[in-house]
C-alpha cells in the first residue's frame, strides 16, 4: 500500500519558526489553487492506476483555514482518481484557531477519520511568542469537538523561556482531552525564519537543556500510556500514524500541490515551491516538478537503515536481507561494533536503545555508506 499527501499552503499568519511553503497573504487564491490540485491529481492518475493507497494526508500550511467544501472535494477527488482503500486513514492538520463545529462535522461526513491538531504549548505567552494564532482555550474548544475521534496533538520543546512544568502541562492537557497520539518535536531554528534571530542571540535552550526536556517528556508520556514508536512520536496502543509509518518504512507515496514531495518506484521528485509557477505548470497541463532523483541501490540501503533506526523497532534484519539480498549483520559489522553500547542487538533486529534515541543522528551516521 502507498500513501497520498496533499499540501495546502495557506494560513492566517506565518509562525515565527515556520520554514514550510505557506502563504498567509494569498488565501484569496484558495479556490484557484484547489482547482489546480484536483487537475494535478487527474493528470497523475493514469500512471498510478495499478497502485492501492491506504492513507491520505492533508497537510500544510493550515488546511483547516480554507473553506471546508474544498476539503470535501479533495477527498472526493482522491476517491475518484485513485484506488483508495475503503478503510484508508484520512488525516487533516488543523489549527485550533481556524475550526468550527460545522467544519469538523463536514470533515467527518466526507470520511476524514484522523485529525492532527497543532497545540505546540499550553502556555499562552509561549504561543504568542511563537506567532501562533490560537490560545489554550481555543485548543480545548477544538478537542472537545473531536471527542470520540482519533486525533493527534503536536507539542514543541526547546522553546525560549519554556520550563519543564510547561511541557508537563502541555502533555497533560492533550492526554486529558483524549489524544490518541502525541508528536513531541524539538524546535529547529531554520535560517531565514524570525526565530533564527533568537537562536543567534543565544536565547533558545542549548542542546543539553533540550535533551533534558525531551527525556522529561518521554517519561511523562509513558506515565500517561503513550508509547514511543519513533523519535518524536508517541501513541496509545494501535494508534500509530499509518501515513508516517509508511515514510519511515521507506514506502511509496505521491504528493500533490506546491512543494509536495513524492517517492515512486525508487524515484524521488518534488514540486516547485513557487505558487505562481505551480499555477502556470498545471494550467498548461505540465507537472510542476523541479527536482527528480533516481535512487541508487546503495542509497536505498542507506535510506532504509536511516529511517528504520529512527523508530523504536529498529532495523528488521530479515526484511533487510529480503529487500537487498545481503546480510545486515555482515554489511554493517563495523558500525555495529563501534556503537554496540548504544544498541539492542538480536537475531531479529538492531535498534537504538531507548535512552539514546534522541541523539540517533550521531549513531546513524556510522551506518551510512552511499
Amino acid at each position: 500500500m502507498a500513501g497520498i499527501y496533499v499540501h495546502i499552503p495557506f494560513c492566517k499568519q506565518k509562525c515565527r519558526y515556520c520554514d514550510f511553503a505557506s502563504f498567509p497573504d494569498k488565501i484569496g487564491l484558495a479556490e484557484s489553487y484547489m482547482t489546480c490540485v484536483y487537475r494535478e491529481m487527474a493528470m497523475r492518475a493514469p500512471e498510478l492506476k495499478d497502485y492501492s493507497f491506504d492513507t491520505l494526508y492533508i497537510g500544510g500550511g493550515t488546511p483547516s483555514v480554507i473553506d471546508e467544501s474544498y476539503i470535501a472535494m479533495l477527498v472526493a477527488a482522491a476517491k475518484k482518481y485513485y484506488n483508495l482503500d475503503k478503510n484508508a486513514e484520512i488525516t487533516i492538520e488543523m489549527n485550533p484557531g481556524t475550526v468550527s463545529a460545522s467544519k469538523i462535522d463536514l470533515y467527518k461526513k466526507v470520511g476524514i477519520n484522523r485529525f492532527s491538531v497543532g497545540l505546540q504549548t499550553a502556555n499562552d505567552k509561549l504561543l504568542s511568542d511563537l506567532g501562533r494564532i490560537h490560545t489554550l482555550n481555543q485548543f480545548i474548544t477544538c478537542v472537545k469537538l473531536l471527542k470520540g475521534c482519533n486525533f493527534s496533538v503536536d507539542i514543541m520543546i526547546g522553546l525560549k523561556g519554556q520550563s519543564l512544568d510547561d511541557i508537563s502541562q502541555s502533555i497533560e492537557v492533550a492526554a486529558l482531552y483524549g489524544a490518541s497520539h502525541i508528536s513531541m518535536y524539538a524546535l529547529t531554528p531554520e535560517d531565514g525564519t524570525p526565530i533564527y534571530t533568537d537562536y543567534l542571540n543565544g536565547e533558545l535552550p542549548d542542546s543539553d537543556e533540550v535533551a533534558e526536556q525531551y527525556a522529561f517528556g518521554v517519561k511523562k508520556l509513558k506515565e500517561l500510556g503513550y508509547e514511543r514508536y519513533e523519535v518524536s512520536n508517541f501513541c496509545k496502543k494501535g494508534k500509530e500514524s499509518r501515513h508516517n509509518l509508511n515514510y519511515w518504512r521507506r514506502g511509496e507515496y505521491i504528493g500533490f500541490g506546491v512543494s509536495a514531495s513524492s517517492h515512486i518506484k525508487n524515484v524521488r521528485f518534488t514540486n516547485t515551491f513557487d505558487l505562481d509557477e505551480y499555477f502556470k505548470c498545471i494550467i498548461s497541463n505540465h507537472f510542476a516538478v523541479i527536482d527528480r532523483t533516481e535512487i541508487t541501490v546503495p542509497e536505498q540501503r542507506d535510506e532504509y537503515v536511516m529511517l528504520a533506526m529512527r523508530t523504536a523497532a529498529g532495523v528488521d534484519v530479515h526484511e533487510y536481507e529480503k529487500l537487498f539480498g545481503l546480510s545486515f549483520m555482515q554489511e554493517y559489522a563495523a558500525a555495529i561494533a563501534k556503537n554496540r553500547d548504544y544498541l539492542d542487538i538480536s537475531p531479529e533486529c538492531v535498534r537504538i536503545k531507548d535512552e539514546y534515541l534522541f541523539v540517533q543522528n550521531t549513531i546513524i551516521i556510522d551506518f551510512l555508506k552511499a
